[in-house]
């Protein structure tokens, strides 16, 4: 009975719930999926790790490669982000070039990166006008279930923590870059930015961390973005109904406990990856 109720009604089922204070997975209204976390599980890349939220799965690998610095940058190098939503992960993609969902979130996480200063481009300098570091950060969905955009956050900020970058030398002689992929530095990775998403129901009803079917449902969306500073890095509302500042502040409230959580989870795995090692 309930399953027809769903399936004819999906936003009464939902309200049926959230008049209540919960969620149809049993969730509270501010509780999170459960958060877990791989890091240095794509050996071929620089730095990459998995993330689960739920049973969204996203997976970052970042590949670095060298190349030419811009006439208006030289002393600056480049990092490239892409979202990749493909039909492995759900029915709801197409194959095909990046739909419209898939290029938002990759515009959103290059906003994060420059706006947030998690890395710095003159880090990825290493001969001012002639050579510099080119981070290709590629963030694919394996599973999707909602909330893509604070789990594709927490896959690059884990993958970047996890990168190793080789010792570059330019060979005064040739002018020829030589790469010694012994000895491997740590990049440096300045901020610890984190987002949290919610979802309104009829004006009023705040959830967070929103499943598929809750985003689907919803009237608006919203992702904050902080740091270990609680300094607010984006704010991003796609539209839909607005937001009293009694709501937004609380969101931001939420956002900033949820920074510390995931920073605490990020520094535990890394240090077991370490000591396995």
């Amino acid at each position: 009975m309930a399953a027809g109720f769903k399936t004819a009604e999906p936003l009464e089922y939902h309200m049926s719930f959230l008049k209540e204070n919960c969620r149809p997975d049993g969730r509270e209204l501010s509780e999170f999926r459960t958060t877990t976390l791989n890091i240095g599980s794509i050996s071929t890349a620089d730095g990459s790790a998995l993330v689960k939220l739920g049973s969204t799965t996203v997976i970052c690998g970042i590949k670095a490669e060298l190349a030419n610095p811009t006439v208006e940058a030289p002393g600056k190098g480049y990092i490239v982000p892409n979202v990749d939503l493909p039909p492995l992960c759900s029915s709801r993609f197409r194959p095909g070039p990046p739909g419209e969902q898939a290029q938002a979130s990759s515009q959103f996480i290059a906003d994060v990166i420059e706006s947030s200063e998690i890395i710095k481009p003159e880090d990825l300098c290493i001969d001012r006008g002639k050579l510099c570091w080119v981070l290709y950060c590629d963030i694919m969905c394996l599973d999707y279930d909602g909330n893509i955009l604070d789990a594709c956050i927490i896959a690059l900020l884990a993958a970047l923590k996890n990168t190793r970058l080789p010792k570059v030398t330019v060979n005064k002689a040739t002018c020829k870059p030589e790469i010694d992929l012994k000895e491997r530095h740590e990049l440096p990775v300045h901020k610890h930015p984190v987002g949290t998403s919610f979802c309104i129901f009829q004006d009023s009803i705040l959830i967070v961390d929103p499943t598929a079917d809750e985003e689907s449902l919803s009237t608006s969306r919203l992702s904050v973005v902080t740091d270990e500073e609680e300094r607010l890095c984006s704010l991003h509302k796609p539209g839909g109904t607005s937001l009293s500042a009694e709501k937004l502040q609380t969101c931001i409230n939420r956002a900033t406990a949820r920074q510390r959580e995931i920073q605490k989870l990020i520094e535990k795995v890394l240090n077991s990856v370490k000591a396995a090692q």
